[in-house]
């Protein structure tokens, strides 16, 4: 059998148990994102992107920060985030121009996401594109309850990344966020042409907090 085969059935058998306790949830996250690279893998080549028969996700970028080399997966919904950080529907696809918002859960994937401070880089990779870097300008911690969406503009070239917050909570939940902005490095005077495809509808657009839990 298969490595590949015999990592989807000990993930079967992960997913469908009711007994998991906290190591349970680390080895499903941990043992997803290797599935999860073989599909990205396999992107190049034209073969289907679900990595196991019934995920109701795929890859769709690479993200890099600290010493964390994640996958993004389409949809922020709660079955692609037990797997890993997931792309915010209506937000700008991952390397394109636009915002892009990836939310992910604050005990797995981005548990290091309080680590990245003003300055330092992220690395995004989508699926078959160059690697861009993005620079962090700011973070902060949203309270749902005051500020219940994000104000995005689809002229920027943005990444947002949300998780809940404290990262040390006991519930699940809650209405804060911690919030990572970063901006597109760009070199003066450079000019990407994967950017010039814009992002359409109005100029703004509104992410309820509600789909960014983690």
């Amino acid at each position: 059998m298969k490595l590949t085969s015999v990592l989807v059935v000990g993930l079967l058998l992960l997913t469908a148990g009711t007994w998991l306790n906290s190591s349970y949830i680390f080895l499903k996250a941990g043992l997803a994102q290797y599935l999860i690279s073989d599909s990205w893998a396999r992107s190049y080549v034209g073969e289907a992107l679900r990595p196991w028969p019934w995920a109701d996700t795929w890859p769709i970028a690479r993200i890099r920060f600290n010493k964390d080399d994640l996958y993004v997966l389409s949809g922020a919904h709660g079955s692609a985030l037990a797997f890993g950080p997931g792309h915010v529907d209506g937000t700008a696809s991952p390397g394109t121009q636009g915002t892009s918002i990836v939310a992910g859960h604050r005990d797995t994937h981005f548990q290091r996401l309080e680590q990245l401070k003003p300055g330092d880089p992220i690395e995004l990779q989508a699926i078959g594109k160059n690697w861009l870097t993005y620079v962090v300008d700011s973070t902060r911690v949203v309270d749902t309850r005051i500020e219940p969406g994000f104000r995005l503009s689809a002229t920027d070239t943005r990444l947002i990344l949300v998780t809940c917050y404290p990262f040390d909570a006991i519930d699940l939940g809650g209405p804060l966020r911690y919030v990572v902005e970063a901006d597109l490095s760009v070199n003066p005077g450079e000019k990407n042409r994967d950017f010039e495809e814009r992002v359409g509808g109005s100029p703004t657009l509104h992410v309820a907090n509600n789909d960014t839990s983690g």
